[in-house]
């Protein structure tokens, strides 16, 4: 819901359980009035206008700008003029801006302008039916004849109400351990997360949290946003002087400049926030609702069992291992085969063949048609790897267009993992890669791309940053377009690519390459602070483990993963006959279980265990440190009927609702237990 009123010049945005509010000043700049629990218009009235909403450089500013202009005469900054404002309450959109949904949302466009300076600019918010995210945006236009230096633009600046002991939690990380969650104090001064990279970072993610040093799982104000951009970005948190926090986001990192020539615009990505009453709990359903319904582009879709070939063969591959492989998935219930690296060119390490996206003649000299084929016999479908964004110099494609990838005169070709990053800023390159792409899931009949991006940027200028992800986004947008039955993983040498920019166009982002199920414990704990379960790509792999050499038993592997969108990465040919046994089990447990897992509402319920439920179904996982160091406290669950009675679908026991909350799930488990699921259901009365 939006309400404008005229006499305050005040704009009231409200969301199930939140409000914000935007006043301008008397030197008409937006300033922020409000962002927190619901408030009525005549409660907003009364409060006085706070920091701007989208802060410029220049007069009495020292904090961390937001907007940075130099015009062609070198004066800089912004002296903000009010032109007016456009209100729909009347629409519902998906975040890259096309309509569709359920009506019941909001768009506010507050439109300004410099006083001087021919240069408009346009902040831009919405809210969606039903969900707390508020999500923000800012346009800029050069309505003037000379061109326009943009140093810095970002989507959105955002301020938290005084508090004492402000609190921050983001994640931090690397390759093979992302989203490690950090929390701590905000120190006085700037402090800059960010990714230089190209993309959106294993590093660091998109997102971050404040509360006022008080809040827990399921009580306290938290105040969080989220960026849906899948190239470098920054977020700059700011505690001034007097002790105020407030912070402001968006694409590109710091260094970069645009040229905006006359009659030109440039739109940013769109930077949501999300109040929470409930705590950090509280916090994380609301952004899995608000994903699930208005950000992925086929919520409603199963996620398969997929199998994927990576850790089974590596670069050595052929027609006949790859069937056998694939007689093996099914044989324990997987839904979708999908084969990885080294199918194509003359890709028999990671040194050549990239950028030749045809199967290669000796280990596929019929095609794929034949294991395509073969799949298909077995009841699965079929998906194929792909890394469309780099190439090796030693390769067809590199030797016919060496000017396609990312350089600059005078300069080096850094190379990272013996290949380059083809520069996707070219429309050129663009169309090459959607065409072949096109070309080979209509062929073959293909029905899942792991799309991969396994480098960062070098050697890329000014002009390259945005276009390069804008043109990313519209080659899946068209591959989705002209095949909206085709499932599409995210991955960037694991999770370098996790946002909701890349989450509007993707069913599900690969986590990590790390598949220790211990290690993997954390990584899901981070991941989904933000990001729903059924967007993370867990794989139950060979133990000891491809990584670390940690050994671990079946079942542990497959709970930790059965948490998230389950594959199988494993050498199946090697697993034991018990082991196959136990994934056939556990994959057909796993299956009735997954509308729950993807579709129900999470609870963290301490460290090592976390709980779903929808509707009368609840799913609750257990994950034991290791067998000789087990975690004691009871496992209390969350958000039962204290009256009801529910039953365990594998033991038929029923328990009191009250007790599960109270007192836990029932102790001891054997001494050699390392985890445990948990299926239950709400029943009118005990079983007889």
């Amino acid at each position: 819901m939006m309400i404008y009123d005229a006499d305050a010049r005040l704009w009231l945005l409200s969301t199930p359980s939140s409000g914000y509010a935007v006043r301008l000043g008397s030197d008409d700049a937006p300033y922020n009035v409000h962002w927190g629990r619901r408030l009525t218009i005549e409660q907003a009235r009364s409060l006085p206008p706070d920091r701007e909403e989208l802060p410029a450089e220049g007069a009495g500013r020292f904090g961390a700008a937001s907007l940075q202009i130099r015009y062609g005469d070198a004066v800089r900054g912004v002296e903000w003029r009010h032109l007016g404002h456009d209100l729909d309450t009347d629409i519902d959109t998906d975040v890259g801006g096309s309509a569709g949904g359920e009506a019941g949302g909001g768009h506010l466009a507050i439109r300004m302008a410099d006083r001087h300076y021919p240069l408009e600019i346009t902040l831009h918010y919405r809210v969606r039916s039903g969900s707390d995210a508020i999500e923000r945006w800012t346009r800029l236009r050069n309505a003037g004849s000379e061109p326009v230096t943009v140093l810095r633009c970002d989507s959105a600046a955002w301020t938290m109400p005084p508090r004492e002991g402000y609190r921050m939690t983001h994640v931090v990380g690397d390759w093979g351990r992302e989203f490690q969650v950090r929390r701590g104090p905000v120190p006085e001064a700037e402090t800059v997360l960010t990714s230089r990279r190209g993309h959106s970072g294993h590093q660091v993610n998109p997102w971050l949290m404040l509360d006022a040093g008080d809040a827990t799982e399921d009580h306290g104000d938290v105040w969080s946003t989220a960026l849906a951009w899948s190239g470098s970005w920054r977020m700059t948190l700011d505690r001034d002087q007097d002790g105020r926090a407030g912070w402001t986001g968006g694409f590109g990192h710091e260094g970069l400049t645009w040229r905006l020539e006359p009659g030109e615009e440039l739109e940013t990505p769109v930077f949501a926030g999300v109040y929470a009453p409930d705590g950090f709990g509280g916090t994380s359903r609301r952004w899995h609702d608000h994903i699930r319904r208005h950000v992925l582009p086929a919520p409603d879709r199963v996620r398969p069992v997929i199998y994927n070939s990576w850790e089974a063969t590596e670069f050595d591959i052929s027609e006949a291992q790859q069937m056998a492989l694939a007689d093996r998935a099914a044989s324990v219930g997987v839904e979708l085969f999908v084969m990885d690296d080294a199918w194509f060119g003359g890709r028999t390490g990671d040194h050549a063949g990239l950028g030749d996206w045809w199967p290669n003649p000796d280990r596929f000299p019929r095609g794929l048609t034949p294991l395509i084929d073969h799949v298909k016999r077995l009841g699965m479908r079929f998906g194929i790897w792909v890394e469309p964004e780099s190439v090796n110099p030693d390769s067809d494609l590199h030797r016919a267009h060496p000017e396609w990838v990312l350089h600059q005169p005078n300069r080096a070709r850094t190379e990272v993992r013996n290949q380059l990053l083809l520069d996707f800023s070219r429309s050129d390159v663009a169309e090459w890669a959607h065409g072949w792409l096109d070309d080979l899931v209509t062929r073959n009949d293909i029905s899942f791309l792991k799309w991969d991006m396994n480098r960062p940027f070098t050697e890329a200028g000014d002009d390259v940053w945005i276009p390069y992800i804008r043109n990313v986004y519209a080659v899946i947008d068209r591959l989705r377009a002209d095949h909206p039955d085709l499932l599409i993983e995210g991955c960037a040498s694991g999770g370098g690519r996790a946002d909701l920019g890349m989450l509007a166009r993707t069913d599900q982002i690969w986590t990590s390459d790390n598949t220790d199920a211990l290690q993997r414990v954390a990584i899901q704990h981070g991941y989904t602070q933000i990001y729903p379960a059924c967007t993370m790509g867990a794989w139950v792999t060979d133990s000891p483990n491809q990584i670390t050499a940690r050994p671990s038993p079946v079942r542990y592997r497959f709970h930790v993963a059965m948490a998230g969108a389950l594959g199988i990465g494993g050498d199946l040919r090697a697993w034991s006959e018990e082991d196959l046994s136990w994934a056939t089990a556990l994959v057909e447990q796993y299956k009735r279980i997954r509308p729950i897992v993807h579709g129900g509402r999470m609870y963290r319920l301490g460290e090592g265990a976390v709980q779903y439920t929808r509707g009368p179904e609840t799913v609750v996982f257990v994950w034991q440190p290791s067998a000789l160091r087990r975690a004691t406290a009871p496992v209390l669950l969350r958000a039962l009927d204290p009256d009801g009675l529910y039953r365990d679908e594998d033991t038929g026991v029923v328990h009191h609702g009250a007790v599960l909350m109270s007192h836990g799930l029932p102790r001891p488990l054997p001494f050699d237990t390392m985890s445990e699921l948990v299926h239950l259901t709400r029943v009118t009365a005990p079983a007889t």
